[in-house]
């Protein structure tokens, strides 16, 4: 049976739209007011800085997509970093294949559990959350031990660059492009949306919704893993205190970019826009310089409340 192509409904559209509006607006207002944001320099550091978080918020897209949530992809971020790290000893292809097998293992779990049992997202993937910094935490002997990089090919891939863009910009890139073909050019893709609209309506269209399911949160855990090598390649070391708050700061990138929490609606090119945005936020924090760290985190969570609230009011003159 076809599967019918996603349309923007329900101010859907009207929500991507405003995030996008919403990042060129504060663009043009920084470079306006912040002669320091002008820089190539800073917009590279800007884009590099997103690069893992992009692909973070790229796996949880399709997790709510499809009504779900995975709150374990900060824990991931930071294990697939100090395994990472470890392997680099055998080489790139070890550091790189290491935190994938590990962290989309977790994946693989999280979804067989929520598919199989009927068990609710959040609880499975907070225990996985638990689990995975717990492992982290017994790699590295409870955080006191830190691995450094010992390859040289896997550490020029967290700090090189191609045309004066970043090796991790491209990758993110290119993830994020096929990302795109994926979730609204395939099959998958579209079954994805219809899982999150309804799942006992895909079930009767003949989705294998349990095998779907489990699809997404391998994607996320992999993509989880993969933004903790990049980072690690980046830094030069397995770093053990980073990822608290990743999940929900890749939450907060995806109902910017106007995907729904219920699922059944949303747009990885809306993902990109909201973590972007997020990323240009924080640099104006750095740029301002005197702004306590505590007050960061309320600029922050203050300026995500305004522009969830923006969206809102967009969406309900869009249905009026």
């Amino acid at each position: 049976m076809s599967i019918p192509v996603p349309a923007f409904r329900n101010g859907g559209f009207v929500q991507r739209q405003g995030a996008l509006a919403v990042l060129v607006t504060v663009v043009a207002i920084s470079l306006a007011a912040f002669p320091g944001f002008r820089s190539a320099d800073n917009a590279g550091t800007i884009l590099v800085a997103a690069a893992p978080p992009m692909l973070i918020a790229l796996g949880m897209t399709f997790v709510i997509i499809t009504g779900g949530i995975d709150l374990s992809v900060g824990s991931l971020y930071v294990l697939g970093g100090v395994v990472a790290a470890w392997a680099s000893q055998w080489g790139v292809v070890a550091a790189l294949a290491a935190p994938l097998l590990l962290c989309g293992a977790i994946g693989v779990l999280n979804g067989i559990l929520i598919s199989r049992t009927g068990m609710a997202p959040f609880i499975v993937t907070l225990a996985a959350l638990l689990g995975a910094r717990g492992l982290m935490r017994s790699i590295s002997d409870e955080g006191s031990t830190t691995y450094l990089v010992r390859s040289d090919v896997f550490h020029e891939l967290g700090t090189g660059s191609l045309l004066g863009v970043g090796l991790p910009v491209w990758l993110a890139a290119v993830l994020v492009g096929a990302g795109i073909l994926v979730l609204n050019r395939t099959r998958f893709g579209h079954a994805v949306h219809a899982i999150g609209g309804s799942e006992d309506a895909a079930a009767l269209m003949g989705l294998p919704v349990r095998r779907i399911k489990v699809w997404v949160y391998l994607l996320s855990g992999l993509l989880a893993g993969l933004a903790g090598a990049i980072n690690a390649a980046k830094l030069g070391s397995g770093v053990t205190v980073l990822g608290s708050g990743m999940e929900l700061d890749a939450i907060a990138a995806v109902v910017i970019g106007g995907t729904l929490l219920t699922g059944g609606s949303g747009s990885i090119a809306g993902t990109v826009a909201g973590v972007l945005l997020l990323g240009v936020i924080q640099n104006l924090i750095n740029q301002v310089g005197n702004v306590n760290s505590n007050w960061q985190q309320v600029i922050s969570g203050g300026f995500l409340a305004a522009v969830v609230v923006a969206q809102t009011t967009l969406v309900r003159a869009r249905r009026s």
